[in-house]
């Protein structure tokens, strides 16, 4: 029996954090989706089809993941391509009061469906894709953050707001 899990967020943009969890992530499941979704309490810097297109690019060297898009509950689409576990990343305690609340709510749609967390290793855990979009704006230096493939992209993007 495969073990196929799902890894959901906007990953917007991508960055170092996101990939140490599919990197461990896909050594723990046969099988890896990582699902691009959109958040309607965000505003996202980079389309859908570009977070896509920039995810298949940083995970190619993993066999075992494929990235796709979704919309909709994410409970929905884990189910849909066949997966039986969510797997999720955690950096703060807030984050798992969040996630806590959300994977409460996911069991009680799908009692099916399990939740896998794990732990942001320490260099990652201040990192969220609001943060470095905030850094962008104001010319900071994202080399230390983001994957080399997703740097000029995002510079360009901000480049092309008008931020600094």
């Amino acid at each position: 029996m495969s073990r196929t899990a799902v890894y959901t967020g906007t990953f917007d943009p991508v960055h170092l954090g996101h990939l140490d969890i599919i990197e461990r992530g896909c050594k723990v499941f046969d099988r890896l989706i990582v699902a691009v979704g959109i958040n309607p309490d965000k505003s996202p810097l980079l389309t859908i089809d570009e977070r896509v297109a920039l995810l298949r690019e940083v995970t190619a060297r993993f066999g075992n993941v494929t990235v796709e898009p979704f919309t909709g509950l994410a409970v929905h689409f884990v189910k849909q391509v066949g997966g039986t576990c969510m797997l999720r990343g955690l950096r703060t305690t807030s984050d798992l009061e969040y996630e806590f609340t959300m994977s409460l709510a996911n069991m009680t749609l799908d009692p099916e469906i399990e939740t896998v967390f794990l732990m942001a290793k320490d260099i990652y855990s201040h990192l969220s894709s609001s943060l470095l979009k905030q850094i962008a704006a104001f010319g900071g230096d994202l080399g230390k953050f983001l994957p080399e493939q997703a740097l000029s992209i995002i510079k360009g993007k901000v480049g092309s707001t008008g931020a600094r």
